[in-house]
């Protein structure tokens, strides 16, 4: 059999939440590690006395009892557990696993024990449920009747507040009370905190950031009293998770932070970590209220009755030895300024990160910490507001994102080599690949540096060059703009329904219809959409262009992108594509690159095959540059045209209307090039029809 047992997604039930994390047991220890605090509990296995299997809301649970009076529970387990960790509490325990049934009639009325630390409710001698009694925060009296009150759990959606039981009077025993003495029996046991006997030691106005203002600290055997003008805080030292001992940046000032769990409260405000502001050059002379005998026994040396030395010194050290716990100090990370601490910004507020040898610890407002086995991958990216600066993005495993922003360039390199050290995923870090023990990567010159958020940016919008390449064809090419071309065409696409007013004006109309109308038309931006058209006509002969290296593998990747993101959308595919391909191997991109060769120089034979036959991207634009130049011929021959029938008018007076053998030569000559002109262009001008607009004098003729 293993020496040991090891179960994922145990869950813990505490102050009314359920708290995942992982449970192993061992021939000397029992261990469960909470996933979302890091806290770790260990039961020696000699003083384990009773352990039981029972069925629960979360399947199966097991709940140990120790010699010292604590109870455990662990829910969570499968029906096949049951007979595994049997034979191991029998082999290395030398223990029984009880199977123990739990009341399921929903009575209201039964029998109340109290098994140590539990309020065991009992119906036909089965446990309906059960109540830590830790978790009572008050408990009132009434006539026959008992009110427990819990303290509440942020994290729950739903709390149990109060619970009440009905005693009923007995008849035997007139000397007691039965109300108040199931009353006592809860106080006992109960965490109800009141501040009895005299405390240890005192600490007057001391600065603190978090609650703000100045508290006077007493300390007291079990909690922590932080009194001040306003507000009260009792803290227990069970709720005392880390403490931090923290140089500031100026090397002149100390903070000491205590990170607790359950926080303390004021009202809707919650503060999870008490962080205090000292300077290094208070000193303090220190007296217990103790006896020297009493200091010795308890403290076992951490502490003497006299103690002198700096204010931080002091508290720190009553605190470690009354809480029991170590002191974390930043570890072996220098900035750029020789601070162990960057200076940044969180949600707008200004402050201190300090990388440490297992996680992060931001302050002061609002105070973060991260555990590096909670970060799923780091960031860096590029400052939004200024390039002499840039952003340091910190993702959990639950999805929350933290963004420390307006870190100075000098502490890039620094920074990047201690989330390197420490083996933290990087999202980034195929651009920084080179960049490791550079410490001069920022220098002066913005031309000279090398800024790996730039380059992701480029290599990105590379990507999408080619996928929107991909899409069009060979035969499409942008015109240069031609301002002087630009009006004959609007010109000639707004004359496109001017021939009935051509041949109005050939029949003749009368000078006074002419002055009725408008000389020129205004032209319209919305006649521009026919000429995008047409020059996007594409050739359905012509060979298709080939597809780059990118656009193979997203086509052969598409279907299994959206098969593992259900619901994704389009642009997400695109962005997630992106993301999967930057992270691909070298070896996989050559792959690729090779397959889009191939196909590259497929796409080549056909394109020199498809020219040879007559076709291509050079006959069209020739073709297109011949209509230009025919259609501005045209036109100016329009003109002058125009220009000799004004002259011929005024000569005749205003007749309109001549008979054939009236016409002179020049005007016959004249309108006969009209007419070749015309005729000529629509041969030429097969796909389309357009005619030229008329000049203001032709115009008068509509």
């Amino acid at each position: 059999m293993n020496d040991t047992l090891e179960f994922n997604e145990i869950y813990q039930e505490v102050k009314g939440s359920w708290n995942d994390g992982r449970l192993r047991f061992s021939k000397q220890t029992v261990v469960y590690k909470n996933s979302k605090t890091g806290k770790v509990d260990s039961i020696p296995v000699p003083e384990l006395t009773q352990a039981q299997w029972r069925r629960v809301c979360l399947g199966h649970g097991i709940k140990l009892c120790t010699s010292t009076g604590n109870i455990y529970k662990y829910d969570g387990f499968k029906d096949t557990d049951l007979e595994k960790i049997s034979e191991y509490f029998k082999a290395n325990y030398k223990m029984e696993l009880v199977e123990k049934d739990m009341s399921v009639k929903g009575w209201n009325w039964g029998t109340a024990k109290f098994n140590g630390p539990l309020l065991s409710f009992e119906v036909n001698e089965s446990p309906a449920f059960e109540i830590p009694l830790a978790s009572v925060s008050q408990c009132a009296t009434g006539k026959n009747e008992v009110t427990m009150e819990f303290h509440q759990n942020d994290d729950t959606e739903v709390s149990l507040m109060e619970v009440r039981f009905y005693v009923p009077p007995t008849t035997g025993d007139e000397g007691s009370d039965p109300v108040e003495a199931f009353a006592q029996n809860i106080l006992s046991k109960a965490d109800v905190i009141q501040a009895t006997g005299d405390a240890v030691c005192i600490f007057r106005e001391l600065q603190c950031l978090t609650p703000r203002g100045r508290y006077d600290i007493r300390i007291y055997p079990t909690f922590l009293h932080l009194h001040g003008k306003t507000f009260d805080y009792k803290i227990p030292y069970t709720t005392v998770l880390r403490l931090f001992l923290l140089p500031h940046k100026d090397q002149r000032q100390m903070f000491f932070v205590i990170s607790l769990d359950p926080p303390i409260k004021q009202g809707q405000t919650r503060y999870h970590f008490l962080i205090l502001l000292f300077s290094k050059d208070e000193d303090i002379n220190l007296t217990l209220n103790m006896n020297e005998d009493e200091v010795e026994r308890r403290f076992e040396g951490k502490l003497h009755k006299n103690m002198s030395g700096s204010l931080y010194e002091m508290v720190s050290r009553v605190m470690k030895a009354l809480v029991n716990r170590k002191i974390t100090v930043p570890g072996n990370f220098q900035g750029h300024s020789g601070a162990q601490c960057i200076t940044c910004s969180y949600k707008a507020s200004s402050g201190l990160l300090y990388p440490l040898e297992r996680g992060f610890i931001y302050v002061h407002k609002p105070p973060v910490h991260l555990r590096f086995e909670e970060i799923a991958c780091v960031n860096f990216a590029r400052g939004t507001t200024t390039t002499r600066s840039f952003d340091f993005e910190i993702e959990t495993k639950q999805g929350n994102q933290y963004t420390f922003s307006s870190i100075e360039r000098e502490e890039y390199g620094k920074l990047f080599d201690f989330v390197n050290a420490k083996k933290l995923s990087i999202k980034n870090r195929g651009f920084k690949e080179g960049m490791k023990g550079n410490d001069n990567m920022y220098s002066d010159s913005d031309d000279d540096q090398h800024d790996a958020y730039l380059e992701r940016m480029k290599e990105e919008g590379k990507i999408r060059e080619e996928a929107n390449d991909s899409d069009d064809s060979e035969g499409e090419s942008d015109e240069s703009f031609n301002p002087g071309e630009e009006d004959d065409e609007i010109a000639e696409e707004y004359d496109s329904k001017a021939s009935a007013s051509e041949s109005s004006a050939d029949d003749g109309d009368s000078d006074a219809d002419r002055k009725k109308k408008p000389a020129k038309k205004a032209t319209f931006v919305k006649e521009r959409k026919p000429r995008k058209k047409e020059k996007k006509v594409k050739d359905s002969s012509a060979p298709k262009r080939p597809m780059s290296a990118y656009m193979l593998w997203l086509n052969a990747s598409r279907d299994r992108i959206k098969s593992e993101n259900p619901g994704i959308s389009i642009t997400e595919i695109s962005k997630k594509a992106g993301e999967m391909w930057k992270q691909l191997s070298k070896e996989k991109k050559e792959e690729w690159e090779a397959k889009a060769e191939v196909a590259k120089k497929e796409y080549d034979r056909a394109m020199r095959a498809y020219k040879e036959s007559g076709g291509g991207s050079s006959g069209s634009s020739k073709k297109e540059r011949k209509k230009k130049g025919g259609k501005n011929e045209e036109k100016r021959k329009r003109k002058s045209g125009g220009g000799r029938e004004k002259e011929k008018e005024r000569a005749t007076g205003n007749d309109s209307f001549k008979s054939r053998e009236f016409i002179s030569s020049e005007e016959s000559s004249s309108e006969s090039e009209k007419g070749k002109g015309r005729k000529r262009k629509g041969s030429d001008d097969e796909e389309e029809v357009v005619s030229t607009p008329p000049s203001s004098e032709e115009s008068g003729s509509d």
